[in-house]
C-alpha cells in the first residue's frame, strides 16, 4: 500500500508542476476580484495576444496585498490597480508624505516596478445608500451621517481594514456609529435593497449605482483622494520582454469613466463575458480587430475544474496519509508525546483556511502549492487522531494473544494491530478527503483554480447558475468519494470487523 502511494502522489505531484509552472517565456496578468479589474485584466490580456505575445490571466486574486506581493515576487509580471491605493495603503510609509507622481514612480522603482501613465478614469471610494432612503433623512453629503447614528454600515472586507478605509473616515468626519458590518463587496448591494445595510462603500465607476438607484453621498471634507487606474508592472519586463510594454502603453488615457462605467454594466448587469467585453472595447476604441472567439463548453469546463480539483485533494491528501498514519502510530505507542502531536494537530486546525492560504504564499507564491500545503496540514489531525485511537482500542486480549504466537513487534503493527484499527482510520481518512473538497473551493482565492473559479464568478456576477457550476460538482465530489472509501473498505477492513 505504501508503494502505491508513494506511485500516485509522484504521478501528481508530476502534473501539478507541469500545471503549475510559471509562464516563463511569456507574460502573466493578474487581477483583483471584483469585475472592473478583471475587465481591466482580460483587456490588457487580449491587446498582448492580439500581438501575438503569449500570455496567461490569472484573474480573482485575493485582496490588494496579495496581488502587490505576487508582483514582488515575479508570480505575475503586471495588474492593475489605483494611484490612490498606492499612495494610501502600499506605498504610504515610503513616501513620507509626498504626493506627486515623480515620488510614486520613484518608490516603485526601488522596489523593481513601474507604473504606465493613467487609463483615463478615477474610480475614487465613496459612500451610498438607497436614493429614496437618503432624500427620506435628508441625506446628502459624508457630514449628514453624524445626525444619524442609528444607520447601520456595512463595508467591503478590504475597505474595513485600510488606511484609507473605514477607521480614517470615521476620525476625519467624526462619525458616531461605533461599528460596521465586514463582507463581500459585491453582496453589499443585497444588504442595501433587503433593508439590512442602510449605508455600504462604493467604487464610483459601479454599475450597480445607477441599477439600485443609489445615492452617492459627497466627500465634502475630501477625504478620499484620486484613485486614478494604471498598470503596475515589472521593471524586468522591458528586458525580458520589450515588445510588451509599448503595447501596454496604448491603453493610457483611453478608458473614460463613463466607458469603463458601460464596460461594468455589460459584464455585472448584462451578463457579457469579461473576455468578449474586452475584445469589444479594443474593437471600438484601438480599431484592433476581434481574434477568433475562444469557445470552451461548459463541459470542458467543468472537465478542467475537475481536474485542478482533484490534484489538489489527491496530492494533499495522500501526502497526510503518508504522513499521519505514521505519527498516529508513534501517538499510540508514546501517550506523552501523542498529546503533544495531536495538540500541535489541533492548533493548526484552528487556523482561520483564508490565514492559512495567505501565510503560505510568501513561502510558496500563488497557485496550487499554498493550496496544496494548506489541505495538507488541515488533513492531519482527523487522519492522525483516528489512527491513534484505533489502535489504542484495540482489546489488550488480542494483543496478548499476538505476544503469544511469537510475533515480532513489526509483523504485530501489519498483521494485526492496523487490520483490526483500520476501519477506525479509514473513517479519518475518508473525513480528510471530504473536508479537502470543500476547502479547496478557497484555492481560488490565490490562482489555484478547481471548482471555486466558478463559486467566486458567481458571488461576484451575482449568478445563481455560476455559483452552481462549483457547488454542484464539488458536493458531487464528496459524494464519490464517501462512496470510493465505502467500496475500499471491502477489501481493506477484515471481513470479521465488517459483520
Amino acid at each position: 500500500m505504501s508503494y502505491g502511494a508513494l506511485l500516485l502522489l509522484s504521478l501528481w505531484l508530476g502534473y501539478a508542476l507541469a500545471a503549475g509552472a510559471k509562464n516563463a517565456s511569456g507574460v502573466t496578468v493578474g487581477s483583483k476580484p471584483f469585475t472592473e479589474s478583471v475587465i481591466l485584466g482580460e483587456i490588457a490580456t487580449e491587446l498582448l495576444r492580439g500581438r501575438a505575445i503569449e500570455v496567461r490571466h490569472k484573474s480573482q486574486l485575493g485582496g490588494t496585498r496579495l496581488l502587490w506581493q505576487a508582483l514582488l515576487a515575479g508570480e505575475i509580471d503586471l495588474y492593475p490597480e489605483y494611484t490612490g491605493t498606492l499612495l494610501e495603503e502600499i506605498l504610504g510609509n515610503r513616501l513620507k508624505g509626498r504626493r506627486e507622481v515623480s515620488a510614486l514612480r520613484e518608490a516603485l522603482a526601488e522596489q523593481g516596478l513601474g507604473m504606465s501613465e493613467p487609463l483615463g478614469f478615477n474610480n475614487t471610494y465613496a459612500l451610498g445608500m438607497l436614493a429614496a432612503r437618503a432624500d427620506l433623512l435628508r441625506i446628502a453629503t459624508l457630514s449628514d451621517l453624524r445626525n444619524h447614528p442609528s444607520l447601520k454600515f456595512g463595508f467591503s472586507n478590504e475597505f474595513m481594514a485600510r488606511a484609507d478605509g473605514w477607521p480614517g473616515l470615521k476620525r476625519a468626519y467624526g462619525l458616531p456609529q461605533q461599528s460596521a458590518v465586514g463582507l463581500d463587496h459585491d453582496l453589499a448591494y443585497r444588504g442595501l435593497t433587503s433593508g439590512t445595510l442602510d449605508v455600504t462603500d462604493l467604487y464610483t465607476t459601479d454599475a450597480e449605482i445607477r441599477y439600485y438607484s443609489l445615492r452617492v453621498l459627497r466627500d465634502d471634507r475630501g477625504y478620499f483622494p484620486d484613485y486614478r487606474a494604471v498598470f503596475l508592472y515589472r521593471a524586468d519586463l522591458e528586458q525580458r520582454l520589450p515588445a510588451v510594454l509599448p503595447v501596454l502603453r496604448r491603453l493610457e488615457g483611453q478608458v473614460t469613466e463613463e466607458t469603463m462605467i458601460a464596460l461594468n454594466s455589460a459584464v455585472k448587469l448584462d451578463k457579457v463575458p469579461e473576455s468578449q467585453v474586452a475584445t469589444g472595447f479594443l474593437n471600438q476604441r484601438l480599431g484592433i480587430p476581434p481574434a477568433e472567439p475562444r469557445l470552451a463548453s461548459v463541459s470542458a469546463d467543468l472537465g478542467r475544474r475537475t481536474v485542478e480539483h482533484l490534484t489538489l485533494v489527491a496530492i494533499s491528501l495522500t501526502g497526510a496519509i503518508l504522513v499521519a498514519v505514521p505519527l498516529g502510530i508513534l501517538c499510540a505507542r508514546k501517550p506523552r508525546l501523542g498529546r503533544w502531536v495531536l495538540g500541535g494537530a489541533g492548533i493548526l486546525q484552528t487556523i482561520p483556511s483564508l490565514a492559512l492560504l495567505v501565510f503560505m504564499i510568501p513561502l510558496l507564491g500563488i497557485g496550487e502549492w499554498p493550496a496544496i500545503v494548506a489541505l495538507f496540514l488541515y488533513s492531519l489531525l482527523p487522519i492522525l487522531r483516528n489512527t491513534c485511537t484505533g489502535l489504542r482500542d484495540i482489546p489488550r486480549s488480542l494483543l496478548e494473544s499476538a505476544d503469544a504466537l511469537g510475533l515480532p513487534r513489526f509483523d504485530r503493527l501489519r498483521w494485526v494491530e492496523l487490520p483490526l484499527a483500520s476501519r477506525t482510520i479509514l473513517a479519518g481518512i475518508k473525513t480528510a478527503a471530504v473536508i479537502d473538497v470543500g476547502m479547496a473551493t478557497l484555492g481560488a482565492l490565490i490562482g489555484a483554480g478547481g471548482y471555486g473559479q466558478p463559486i467566486l464568478t458567481g458571488i461576484r456576477l451575482d449568478d445563481t447558475g455560476l455559483i452552481l457550476q462549483g457547488a454542484v460538482p464539488a458536493a458531487l465530489l464528496a459524494l464519490g468519494i464517501e462512496g470510493l472509501f465505502e467500496l475500499a473498505e471491502r477489501w481493506l477492513v477484515p471481513k470479521g470487523l465488517r459483520l
